[in-house]
């Protein structure tokens, strides 16, 4: 298993503890479903025709890049 650092916002890991505690795993499980699950619902939306054609919001903490 690859190991890596991870910086959040404090009002983020409050609401992933929150939801661990409640899901009974510990944070890092918690993480690991939250993504699975996530990355599984991308997957559906880019197999099923008619999708979400919307553009992806920016990751949170980045300014969006895109012009303007």
């Amino acid at each position: 298993m690859i190991r890596f650092a991870l910086r959040i916002p404090e009002d983020l890991h409050e609401r992933l503890t929150t939801q661990a505690a409640a899901d009974r795993r510990s944070i890092n499980s918690e993480i690991l479903h939250l993504i699975e699950v996530g990355l599984a619902t991308v997957g559906a939306d880019t197999e099923s025709p008619g999708g979400n054609s919307a553009p992806p919001a920016p990751l949170r903490g980045k300014p969006d890049s895109s012009p303007a």
